[in-house]
């Protein structure tokens, strides 16, 4: 499509100059370029908020579905047919507002899921409220005398309620980002990345600058095996103290992989049976 294309502006992306959105439709493009995930073995499925839009720029069959609801929607993708690889692209608030009880049992039940959450702290569809994420005193529309609330830390949530891979990356690194969304995808799991991304319009404190100055990369010694070094550096989080990187992983069964019916194929290969109801109707009227 050219850019004389009266097509090609109807349909560019709606997110602001320098939105953390732009830079993981990049990096989610690269992987699966990389990876051949395509409509025969993939699916997106969002959630409401600024990030769902990028189902509409990906060329994979999709789904968005209702505010918070978009890992129950995955669920029953998944289930319906377990060898697709189902991404979820969530934002803080879809994820963990209106979506928190989802999250938990996803993570409990430990789903064969990839989770990208994207992060910035901010409810930005609404025009910047105060998320679960939201810095303790942060001022917006919804708090503007300082938010009263502790932030969440969705990856301490993740690694308690039971998830099995649980990472964190900044946007802004496009080929890590990139590559960690592979390694997620390849873990048989739950598998959840938190991506810190910046709103340039309605968060003025978590800025380009504040990541690139705050993060830091785990090392080679760091062992994401060790459940409780794990809780300790998702809780992690301030000055030159907020880890990058895979925090925690745990090889176990996924729940798929443990249900009976889609052990030898999918749901989706085996023909619905007919059934004659009138026994049943007799014996219940």
């Amino acid at each position: 499509m050219s850019s004389s294309d009266p097509l090609n502006t109807l349909c560019s992306p709606t997110w602001c100059p320098g939105c953390g959105n732009l830079a993981i439709w990049a990096a989610f493009k690269k992987a699966a370029e990389e990876k051949k995930w395509d409509n025969t073995n993939s699916v997106m499925v969002a959630g409401i908020g600024c990030h769902g839009h990028i189902v509409n720029f990906v060329n994979l069959a999709s789904f968005e579905g209702l505010h918070g609801r978009a890992i129950p929607v995955a669920t029953g993708i998944k289930l319906a047919n377990h060898k697709l690889n189902v991404f979820v692209f969530t934002g803080d608030g879809d994820c963990l507002g209106e979506g928190g009880n989802h999250f938990l049992h996803a993570c409990r039940r430990n789903h064969d899921l990839t989770i990208f959450l994207h992060d910035n702290a901010i409810y930005g569809l609404t025009t910047g409220q105060t998320s679960p994420v939201s810095p303790h005193g942060f001022l917006s529309k919804s708090t503007p005398a300082g938010n009263p609330d502790e932030p969440l830390r969705p990856l301490s949530v993740a690694i308690s309620a039971g998830a099995t891979f649980v990472a964190r990356a900044f946007a802004g690194d496009i080929p890590k980002l990139a590559k960690l969304m592979i390694s997620a995808n390849d873990h048989p799991g739950l598998a959840v990345i938190d991506i810190l991304q910046t709103c340039m319009t309605f968060n003025k404190d978590y800025t380009l600058n504040f990541y690139r100055e705050n993060t830091y990369e785990l090392g080679p010694d760091y062992d994401p095996t060790d459940k409780a070094a794990a809780l300790q550096k998702a809780l992690e989080w301030g000055e030159k103290k907020i880890p990058l990187g895979i925090i925690y992983r745990e090889e176990k069964p996924s729940f798929e992989s443990q249900i009976a019916q889609i052990k030898e194929k999918t749901l989706t290969e085996v023909s619905p049976a007919g059934r004659n109801l009138k026994d049943l109707w007799e014996k219940y009227s």
